[in-house]
């Protein structure tokens, strides 16, 4: 059988979102949170709304981050932050 596609991006995504606390607030709505991911916060009316919010919220904030350079928190031994690879000039 065919090895199975390994989507590193989907795997960690789907492990911050284990992470994930959900508070339902005094109005009746919801707050989400990514512990170890600052600033990955969503609000909505419902809790399955909050999670797709929070799902949106993170994807957003990994690109932003990957565009600014910024360290990405390691979540269930996932680590996005992957140096460069150089090759020496005399293998080219």
């Amino acid at each position: 059988p065919p090895m199975a596609a390994h989507f590193i991006l989907t795997d960690y995504v789907a492990a911050a979102l284990a992470t994930a606390e959900y508070d339902k607030l005094d109005d009746g709505s919801y707050s989400g949170r990514i512990p170890n991911c600052p600033g990955v916060l969503a609000f909505a009316p419902t809790l399955a709304a909050c999670r797709d919010e929070l799902h949106s919220t993170l994807e957003d904030w990994l690109l932003l981050g990957f565009k600014l350079g910024h360290p990405i928190p390691v979540i269930g031994e996932i680590d996005l932050n992957g140096k460069p690879i150089h090759e020496p000039v005399d293998a080219l």
